[in-house]
């Protein structure tokens, strides 16, 4: 019972922004990332990984090898004296063999464990890498997502303009029935409501197109009647601390040229083996022996290879230069991130100061607006002075919802700037 009631409290948590049409930031950008197509490579690099390990894990297995061959040859051993009344049969000028040879590692200089741990530095490179591409898809959803947000409050001041435009116009109707107004007075306001209607309709088809990029970014049926939901200010609140992908990508490139160090040093490291070697030929081990034979030997083989030595340095020495290389680039990536930083501070505290005067300026304006209504009862005003104030009026608060929004957007772009 327990197990179903988890399992129904996860299927509603899947389904509930789709039911319920409602969605948040958050939600949205981590849907974004679990459906993006390149995020299939997180488990492709990790079985790349698991099977590049279990190859270099091989190294300690046993190595077989088989050879044949068949030679003729101008001249063979022969004994410089002839011993009286012993005859001595010289070796065949065409001679045959088929060997095994079986080799086990027992010291390989640290070969396989720096193959192995590249291996896994490697891998952890790509997954940064990856990591810094599916963290751009952040920003799209952010743009999309207030975009959405602009837009439905572009709607809902459109319904108070189309709402205050209906009322005017049945008071000039009533103005005109009484002979205080004439019918264009009534056009006038009758294009006004077609304006309005027009921008509404823009505004759908935009709300339209913007949800269904979001819907196929977050692989969810959204529509018209799925709302967002305005994220708060302190939601969107961070600390100074930096938490980029490209920072962990850096650190990671850094990890393995220090690894690929460990390959350099084990080049010029002695090998230890132990070997076997079991053959069938004409000559066998005795070379004075004219018949095929079976033979094997077995024993301990040291090889130590200083040429790799004439190289070490300058290996040694790249490894520095690509090092030197990363901490520049995330030197300039920090750089570039301070100058965004500063520029999104910037633009929030210009939307803050201008928000503070927002509310003053509708109620300005509205006052205006009455008393335009008021001169065109009193026929001390025209309709499309009227017209005018009322435009004036609803574009106030129309900026007021704009710079709302923008603040949050500013907000958020600077949160994914930092990845706080």
């Amino acid at each position: 019972m327990k197990r179903i009631i988890i399992v129904l409290t996860l299927l509603l948590g899947y389904l509930s922004p789709s039911v319920y049409g409602q969605l948040t930031l958050d939600s949205c950008q981590q849907r974004a990332r679990a459906n993006y197509p390149l995020v299939k490579r997180y488990n492709l690099i990790e079985k790349s990984n698991e099977y590049s390990l279990a190859n270099a894990g091989k190294n300690y297995l046993p190595q077989f090898a088989v050879s044949a061959k068949a030679t003729y040859q101008s001249d063979v051993t022969k004994m410089p004296v002839s011993i009286p009344g012993i005859a001595i049969e010289g070796v065949s000028k065409d001679q045959y063999g088929v060997t095994l040879d079986v080799t086990q590692s027992i010291w390989d200089g640290g070969t396989t464990q720096a193959q192995k741990r590249i291996i896994k530095a490697g891998s952890d490179v790509e997954k940064r890498q990856l990591d810094v591409e599916v963290y751009k898809l952040t920003d799209r959803v952010n743009q999309l997502y207030f975009g959405i947000l602009l837009v439905d409050e572009q709607l809902e001041q459109n319904r108070l303009l189309q709402e205050d435009l209906e009322r005017n116009y049945q008071r000039i109707s009533g103005y005109a029935a009484n002979g205080m107004a004439n019918q264009a007075d009534l056009d006038a306001v009758r294009v006004e409501q077609l304006k309005a209607i027009q921008q509404r309709t823009h505004a759908e088809a935009t709300r339209k197109a913007y949800m269904e990029m979001l819907g196929v970014m977050t692989d969810l049926p959204l529509n018209q009647s799925s709302q967002l939901v305005k994220p708060d200010v302190e939601e969107l609140s961070l600390t100074a601390e930096v938490k980029r992908p490209e920072l962990q990508l850096f650190e990671a490139q850094e990890n393995l040229f220090d690894v690929q160090r460990l390959k350099i040093k084990s080049a010029y490291m002695p090998k230890l083996n132990l070997f076997v070697q079991g053959g069938y030929g004409n000559p066998g081990l005795n070379m004075l022996e004219n018949k095929f034979s079976a033979y094997y030997l077995g024993g301990v083989r040291l090889s130590w290879n200083f040429g790799a030595l004439y190289t070490q340095k300058n290996d040694v020495r790249k490894l520095g230069l690509n090092k030197q290389d990363v901490s520049a680039q995330r030197e300039t990536f920090l750089y570039n991130l301070a100058m965004e930083t500063r520029q999104e501070n910037t633009a929030i505290g210009k939307l803050k100061q201008l928000m503070t005067y927002d509310n003053e300026i509708i109620t300005l304006r509205e006052n205006v607006r009455k008393s335009a209504e008021a001169k065109v009862a009193n026929g001390t005003l025209t309709v499309i002075e009227l017209m005018r104030e009322i435009n004036a009026e609803n574009l106030a608060r129309q900026e007021k919802a704009a710079h709302e929004i923008e603040l949050l957007l500013s907000l958020s772009n600077l949160k994914t700037t930092m990845n706080n």
